[in-house]
């Protein structure tokens, strides 16, 4: 099979990384119990308390809509509501899956800039009403990074969850690239989950250098009673569990987490760096983890697209590049030497 050449217009192009494809490997040996009673869960579910620091229910899922869509789904009645951005994933790309699993919950979108969240946002909207004909605020929800790669930091989302205890609102995590938050933090998972007052997050693991599956973390445990059933109701309790958990031991023990998510954050760098001096192409947001998008007259564009380069712009408004655990620096500098080339 011939291998096309590496593309960056999403991070979920690229495989499964060496530390989670040995660990799941290792795993598929002989047999294990079923549904997640495997020591392979076990120790992927310890692996994660630890790298948090603190005793927090953990499950494993497919993917990324169902992760946040029953998370939220934890956290309200269907006649609640759910605080957001009008750019946050959960509003603009699942396909309606929170309001589904809620049982009609409503997301109350708010416009904000790069699509961060801010308590003055949050108040506003919570606020707003408190009729009994308005869906009930109960939770707030953040994307970590941005949908546009903005980076919440600690004293950000200490705010954000101090307005949201005062309002008596939960607040949820979507960490889909949370450890290139990580990396572009230089913090502890710890720094801004449990300890700046996050009640649930949802760990990306296929944009980390899994082949598939994320991780939910509940750290206040009472929000989790009967989540294990939420999951089956759902489709999402895999008979086969330790080949969703084995990845996450493989990528925590080697500190493979962190390693890929500090290399496609430097490539996000590489490129942001490498175009800087050009005054037709310039970026849309500043470039804080593994993303860049940028700003470019559309005969540019199209020039990059008949030189065969792949990428998206209904997201965030301008071009968009997004790197992952695997982006080699030279298809890197290709870009750069290419966006140079139709730009000048």
């Amino acid at each position: 099979m011939v291998r096309e050449p590496q593309q960056f217009a999403s991070d979920n192009y690229a495989g499964a990384c060496p530390e989670a494809v040995a660990a799941m490997i290792t795993a598929n040996t002989g047999h294990a119990f079923a549904y997640g009673e495997d020591p392979w869960t076990a120790k992927a579910s310890d692996a994660l308390r630890g790298l948090f620091e603190t005793e927090a229910e953990v499950f494993f899922v497919f993917n990324g809509t169902a992760a946040n869509s029953l998370a939220l789904a934890a956290l309200c009645q269907s006649y609640h509501s759910v605080i957001c951005t009008s750019t946050a994933h959960v509003e603009t790309d699942e396909c309606g899956a929170p309001e589904f699993f809620s049982n009609g919950s409503k997301l109350l979108v708010v416009e904000t800039a790069g699509g961060k969240l801010t308590p003055e946002a949050v108040r506003a909207l919570a606020t707003s009403r408190r009729d009994i004909h308005f869906p009930k605020p109960a939770a707030v929800t953040i994307t970590q990074p941005t949908e546009t790669g903005l980076v919440y930091t600690i004293a950000e989302i200490r705010a954000l969850s101090a307005v949201c205890r005062e309002l008596g609102l939960r607040l949820h995590m979507d960490g889909a690239r949370f450890a290139n938050a990580c990396a572009s933090l230089g913090c502890s998972p710890a720094d801004i989950t449990w300890r700046a007052g996050v009640d649930v997050l949802c760990f990306g693991g296929a944009k980390n250098g899994l082949a598939l599956g994320e991780a939910i973390l509940f750290f206040d445990r009472d929000l989790a009673r009967d989540f294990d059933y939420r999951c089956k109701q759902a489709g999402q309790l895999a008979s086969k569990m330790r080949f969703l958990a084995a990845p996450w031991v493989g990528i925590i023990e080697t500190g493979a987490w962190l390693g890929n998510a500090t290399h496609a954050n430097a490539c996000a760098r590489r490129l942001a760096d490498g175009i800087a001096d050009l005054e037709t192409v310039r970026p849309l947001f500043p470039v804080e983890a593994n993303a860049v998008f940028l700003s470019a007259p559309e005969a540019t564009l199209d020039a990059l697209r008949e030189r065969g380069w792949r990428f998206y712009t209904f997201i965030g408004g301008g071009a968009r590049f997004m790197f992952a655990w695997d982006a080699e620096p030279t298809r890197v500098d290709a870009l750069i030497a290419d966006i140079r080339a139709v730009a000048g």
